[in-house]
């Protein structure tokens, strides 16, 4: 990984301008990020200055297809490229409108086009690659101001970070300090031609409704107010990394796994603080909070249900259950087979989120048992030691302080000898020592591996 290959100096463009351009995170290639629009053509223009002759220098076009100069834009991409020597990958996605809410608000084709435009962006990157993207600091005040109106937290309000992972890469904001007046007035002063998008201006969207009504007037009351969001933006970044740093702490307090919280800790710390460690963990967890009103009522419901309750907190695609004094972080699970599975030598099973075989362990000529994979069906016992009782596995189960939701999806192991069955193992729970050791009773090894949740 190198550190822009000895970039050229750029010596006949503002250094203001060069210098965040200049001074970037190490990286292997470099990706500029190309809409067409003023800000991002200017940012091709003074890295193609500084790194054209490293050979690590590409741009990247996402076509929407959205706008009726959607395929102008692309050729002018194109254009600009071959005359600066940039390598160029274009990219057209078919953006799918969800169900117009009528106000052309965020949640529209907006964030579908938003969706789909960062997909391409992230798989173009290789390991070590550095994607530049030309937000400036109106974008970012626009942003807060967006969020902030949207009702979001600390997190949100720290607006759009200069530096992100992005799939296999890092996505970086080189010119945040710099207002749309500047760039625009350098693009101009060098006689750099753009393509303007004629969506920019159509006020039905939020952003633009803020960007061409509502900041103009803010900035004419007070002229500094890109400044004075970009500081606010930074405090909230702060505050949200010792929110982080204190949910971790929590964390290692209240964890009994990665996937569970002792409801007695969690209870021990202010309505703030369980707020915040839950919101960490589901974040922690790759998911999206939940936009939730009340936040204290939903705690207090996990914290103080009875021993029989059964609360829960949704969110997209998990849930928040509690069960025995603890709270599980339970994801969605992949759907069982709706009919018995056969364990076949060789041949691997798939149930949910579980992979199993069945390997020889000792001599190959050893008969192959009859083993069917299955869901409880009720009534089922098993042996837990050889020489011991039988239980029901209803209660065997119980006393495991296996969940109900996952005594639901384990996979019962049943051998079927001469019209009977017998329960030789549960998910991987447990396994009867004909099946399992090293040296199993029937010759044979049941493998049960599980998928993290």
């Amino acid at each position: 990984m190198t550190r822009a290959g000895n970039p050229g100096s750029g010596s006949d463009w503002p250094e203001a301008l060069c210098a965040p351009v200049r001074n970037l995170p190490p990286h292997s290639h470099l990706w500029i990020a190309l809409s067409g629009g003023m800000d991002s053509v200017l940012l091709l223009h003074v890295a193609a200055r500084l790194y054209a002759h490293t050979g690590q220098l590409s741009a990247v076009h996402v076509n929407h297809q959205l706008q009726a100069n959607a395929s102008h834009t692309e050729q002018f991409c194109q254009q600009l490229c071959s005359e600066l020597d940039v390598p160029l990958h274009v990219q057209r996605v078919q953006v799918k409108a969800p169900q117009d809410p009528g106000n052309g608000s965020s949640g529209g084709i907006e964030e579908a086009a938003r969706n789909a435009r960062y997909q391409v962006l992230e798989n173009v990157l290789s390991t070590g690659d550095l994607l530049l993207m030309a937000h400036h600091g109106d974008d970012q005040a626009e942003t807060v101001l967006f969020r902030l109106l949207r009702g979001t937290g600390i997190a949100g309000l720290g607006g759009m970070p200069r530096s992100r992972p992005l799939g296999n890469g890092t996505l970086h904001r080189p010119l945040l300090d710099l207002s749309r007046i500047e760039l625009e007035a350098w693009a101009t002063e060098k006689g750099i031609d753009w393509v303007e998008d004629p969506s920019n201006t159509d006020e039905r969207f939020d952003r633009n409704f803020l960007r061409q009504s509502i900041m103009p007037l803010l900035k004419g009351r007070w002229p500094s107010l890109v400044n004075r969001i970009a500081h606010s933006a930074r405090s909230c970044r702060e505050a949200d990394e010792l929110a982080v740093k204190l949910a971790e702490v929590r964390f290692q307090q209240c964890a009994t796994s990665q996937e569970t919280l002792d409801v007695n800790a969690l209870g021990q710390l202010t309505v703030a603080e369980q707020k915040n460690l839950l919101r960490w963990w589901i974040i922690h967890n790759r998911y999206a909070p939940p936009s939730i009103a009340d936040w204290p009522r939903v705690i207090a419901d996990l914290i103080n249900a009875p021993a029989d309750g059964d609360p829960e907190l949704r969110g997209n695609g998990f849930t928040i259950r509690r069960y025995k004094g603890n709270l599980y972080l339970v994801g969605k699970r992949p759907a069982l087979p709706q009919v018995r599975l056969s364990l076949v030598p060789g041949q691997e099973r798939v149930w949910g989120e579980w992979r199993l075989r069945l390997e020889a362990a000792a001599d190959p000529e050893m008969p192959v048992p009859d083993i069917r994979i299955s869901t409880r069906a009720g009534g089922e016992r098993l042996r837990p030691t050889p020489d011991g009782p039988s239980k029901s596995l209803k209660n065997w189960l119980q006393e495991q302080n296996i969940p109900p939701w996952e005594r639901a999806r384990l996979p019962l192991f049943l051998e079927v000898n001469e019209g009977s069955e017998e329960v030789v193992g549960a998910g991987d729970v447990w396994l009867s020592d004909k099946y399992c050791g090293e040296a199993p009773a029937s010759g044979w090894r049941i493998v049960v591996e599980r998928e993290c949740n």
